[in-house]
């Protein structure tokens, strides 16, 4: 089986966490501090607080900006749930706005509409890989006094206009599940150019300590280990020659696919830097198959698939029992019923690129 994601962990991160093994300091310590500044230098931008998942810095940023119950925060119906639920973690209302249809982002002139005088901030995830429009959005939210959150768990070293994803917003959030373009294992990292969230965000994942035993805010242990960081440290050094290869592969997918009757290759918008966390295909009613028919002929041949996402975040069942699910987003339900992910990760051959594109043109 061509696997859909498949993780990168060499010798090189095993001896890192051999070494943190070692030295007995497995905690939260110096390792975590070095990822932080490392990775602020990679995405180019001052402060960066590690935790423990990507779910857990959204969390955070948002309870850094103090959104409360009675805020209204805007975001995209179609992602995985934890960007939906982090609101919800505060008390505080998701509203949705449908997406592009060509991007799969959250669309800025949607955004608008959902505006009113209790909302407090957008929400917007760089789905799959591609940024949203944040100069759009950043406009939107100078405009309304909004906050603006990047939703980045996808987009590590992405770029708009040629600027790195987190330099847009007030904050933005990163994952380093094992999926993503890299890993710590599980982890996450919020990152923000105003030293008051960092501040607050690096209390609320340490208990609210400003000193030991000394309390000032409501915190949590969303501490990230330096077992986890001294992967991360490994991976980060590696990041950048994967997501060429990552983009290498997506070419060369859409140069096969392109011409296939019925299906879509992914859109690229000319300003950004799309960085391929998944590679994802469109099926068209004129397909000469259904959307489970192809993935199951593909699964048959040993090319493993994916869905992200089956189910708007609006349609699922916690959220009906919300009263959301009246309100239909007609291009995220569209994109829902659509969307196959095919492999585009880096450890792919150019054997195993050559076999999905004929297996998939065969067709």
């Amino acid at each position: 089986m061509i696997p859909i994601a498949k993780p990168l962990i060499g010798n090189e991160e095993i001896s890192a966490v051999t070494e943190v093994l070692k030295s007995g300091m497995i905690a939260h310590g110096k390792e975590v501090e070095l990822f932080e500044k490392e990775f602020c230098d990679y995405q180019c931008v001052k402060h960066g607080i590690a935790v423990s998942n990507g779910t857990v810095a959204l969390d955070v940023a948002l309870k850094a900006l103090k959104i409360k119950s009675g805020d209204e925060v805007i975001t995209t119906p179609f992602t995985f749930i934890a960007s939906s639920n982090c609101i919800l973690y505060q008390n505080a209302k998701p509203v949705f706005a449908d997406i592009d249809e060509k991007t799969f982002n959250i669309d800025p002139n949607e955004v608008l509409e959902k505006i009113n005088s209790k909302t407090k901030a957008i929400v917007a995830v760089h789905l799959y890989g591609q940024p949203a429009d944040v100069k759009a959005l950043r406009e939107i939210s100078n405009d309304h006094d909004l906050f603006l959150i990047e939703d980045a768990a996808q987009a590590h070293g992405a770029e708009f206009e040629q600027k790195k994803v987190g330099n847009f917003s007030d904050v933005s959030t990163f994952s380093f599940y094992p999926t993503k373009n890299m890993t710590t294992s599980e982890g996450g990292l919020i990152l923000t150019n105003n030293p008051e969230i960092a501040r607050i965000s690096d209390l609320i994942r340490n208990h609210g300590q400003s000193e030991k035993y000394l309390h000032t805010e409501l915190g949590h242990n969303f501490r990230m280990t330096n077992i986890q960081a001294a992967i991360g440290r490994v991976q980060l050094k590696k990041v950048e020659s994967w997501t060429e290869k990552r983009i290498e592969n997506a070419k060369m997918l859409s140069n096969g696919l392109k011409k296939v009757n019925g299906l879509k290759v992914p859109y690229v918008d000319k300003r950004v830097r799309h960085v391929f966390h998944q590679y994802v295909l469109k099926i068209e009613d004129d397909f000469k198959m259904s959307r489970d028919e192809f993935s199951k002929y593909l699964n048959n041949l040993g090319i493993g698939t994916g869905i992200h996402y089956p189910i708007p975040v609006n349609e699922q069942p916690i959220y009906k029992k919300l009263g959301y699910g009246s309100e239909i987003f007609k291009n995220a339900s569209d994109a829902a019923k659509k969307v196959l992910s095919i492999p585009v990760h880096p450890s792919l051959s150019e054997t195993e690129l050559n076999y999905i594109i004929e297996k998939i043109t065969e067709i």
